[in-house]
C-alpha cells in the first residue's frame, strides 16, 4: 500500500467550488462603521463568525436585554413538558407592583402563560417578568439562579443575572458577545416561538402597546429580538436580520436615544450584509476521502466530518479559499465512528478559517490473525525505506 495522503490538498474534493483555487486578491471592504454606542457586535448566525465587534466582552447593565433570558427559560421549560402555554398563572402583588415598563397584569388574577410570554417580549413588561420567575421557580432569587445556570450552559462568560427584569441591582451584568449567543440560542433552539419577536403590538387588558424595536417598521429583513433601557445601561438593542438566506444578530449597548440605537444597529447590518456572505463547505457526515486502513477487515476507510462546516467570509472570495487535510500516516483497526484520525484546515490568505477534525465515518473491526501479521511485516519494512 501507498501512502498517498499525509498532506492532501482538497481542490477535488471542494465539489461545492466550481473553479479551481485561486490566490486571495484584495477584497475591496471598507473599514466598519463607526457606532455610537459604548459596546457591540455584528455576528453571523449560522457560522458564528465575528464581523465587527468593539467592547464585545465587557461586562455592562443589560437592562431589559435581560428579559431574553427570562423568555428563553419559558420557552426551554414548555419544551421539556413541564410547564405549558395554556397553564394560568397566579399574579402575586410582588408582580403587580413591580415598577419600570408594564404588562398591566392585576394582582389576584390568573393569567395564560403565553400571554405573559407575549408581555415579556413585545411590551417589555418587568410585572410579566417577575410573573412568570415566581411561577417557574417560585421566587424572583431562586429564578436568578437557574438564569445563571442556563448562562453557564450556553458559554456566557461574562454575564451574572440578580433579577428576571434587568431593573438595575448590583452584580447583574452581560456583555454583546454573550447576548449574541443569547439571542442565537432563541432563534435556533425554539424557532416555533421566535416569530413572536417580530410582532408589533400585543393587547393586554384593554391596554394596546408597541413593541420598542423600532427597526420592526422600518427593514422588513428584521425580525427581533429586544430592546433595554436604564439611565444606568443606556439605550440598547438586540436585533437579527435574514437577508438572501443569510441571518445576521447585532448588539448595540449604551446609545444615547431610542432613535440612536435603532441607526446604529442599521448600520451595523447593512454593513454585514453588503460586505460578507456566509457558505455551508460541508455537511456533518460527509466524506471527504477515503484513507488506506491497516489490520482492518476492510482496506479503506471513510473520513469526514462529524459537523458541519459554515464560514463566513467577505463577498467574491469564495474562489479564493483553499482546503487542505492532515491524516494520520498510518491508521490501524480496530477504528470507531468518531474517532479523530486528522485534521481540516482552510485558509483565506493568511487567515486560518477553519480547524476541525476529521473523524471516522465507520466502524471497523480488526481483521484476522494471518492479515494482521501480514499487514505488520509490510508496515515494518516500510517504515526502513521511507
Amino acid at each position: 500500500m501507498s501512502h498517498p495522503r499525509m498532506k492532501v490538498f482538497l481542490a477535488f474534493i471542494l465539489s461545492l467550488f466550481t473553479c479551481q483555487v485561486l490566490a486571495v486578491q484584495s477584497a475591496l471592504i471598507p473599514a466598519p462603521p463607526q457606532i455610537a454606542g459604548t459596546s457591540y457586535i455584528l455576528m453571523d448566525a449560522e457560522s458564528g463568525a465575528i464581523i465587527v465587534e468593539h467592547n464585545a466582552h465587557e461586562q455592562l447593565p443589560p437592562a431589559s436585554l435581560t428579559k431574553m433570558m427570562t423568555s428563553y427559560i419559558l420557552d426551554y421549560e414548555v419544551s421539556k413538558g413541564n410547564v405549558n402555554f395554556t397553564d394560568e398563572v397566579p399574579i402575586s402583588v410582588n408582580a403587580w407592583k413591580t415598577g419600570g415598563s408594564k404588562m398591566f397584569i392585576r394582582e389576584g388574577t390568573t393569567v395564560p402563560l403565553e400571554d405573559l410570554l407575549k408581555g415579556i417580549v413585545i411590551q417589555s413588561g418587568n410585572d410579566a417578568s417577575v410573573a412568570v420567575a415566581e411561577y417557574l421557580a417560585g421566587s424572583e432569587d431562586a429564578f436568578a439562579s437557574i438564569m445563571n445556570q442556563h448562562a453557564t450552559r450556553l458559554g456566557m462568560k461574562n454575564s451574572n443575572f440578580m433579577n428576571a427584569t434587568g431593573l438595575p441591582g448590583e452584580n447583574h451584568y452581560s456583555s454583546a458577545y454573550d447576548l449574541a449567543m443569547l439571542a442565537n440560542a432563541i432563534i435556533n433552539d425554539f424557532p416555533e416561538q421566535y416569530p413572536i419577536y417580530s410582532e408589533k403590538y400585543f393587547t393586554f387588558n384593554n391596554i394596546r402597546q408597541p413593541n420598542r424595536n423600532l427597526l420592526l417598521w422600518r427593514d422588513k429583513s428584521v425580525d427581533g429580538l429586544k430592546t433595554g433601557h436604564t439611565d444606568e445601561a443606556g439605550y440598547c438593542l438586540v436585533a437579527s436580520a435574514v437577508r438572501d438566506g443569510m441571518r445576521l444578530i447585532s448588539v448595540v449597548m449604551g446609545t444615547k436615544s431610542e432613535e440612536a440605537r435603532a441607526r446604529e444597529t442599521l448600520k451595523l447590518l447593512n454593513y454585514g450584509f453588503r460586505y460578507y456572505e456566509t457558505h455551508k463547505l460541508y455537511a456533518a457526515g460527509e466524506k471527504l476521502l477515503d484513507s488506506e486502513l491497516w489490520a482492518g477487515q476492510v482496506d479503506q476507510l471513510p473520513l469526514g466530518l462529524a459537523k458541519q462546516v459554515i464560514v463566513t467570509i467577505p463577498r467574491g472570495q469564495k474562489a479564493a479559499l483553499e482546503a487542505s487535510v492532515d491524516v494520520d500516516k498510518v491508521i490501524k483497526a480496530p477504528v470507531q465512528t468518531g474517532d479523530e484520525l486528522g485534521q481540516l484546515k482552510v485558509k483565506l490568505g493568511d487567515s486560518l478559517i477553519v480547524d476541525e477534525p476529521v473523524v471516522a465515518l465507520q466502524t471497523v473491526e480488526e481483521a484476522g490473525f494471518f492479515k494482521r501479521i501480514w499487514h505488520a511485516i509490510v508496515l515494518f519494512f516500510l517504515g526502513l525505506f521511507e
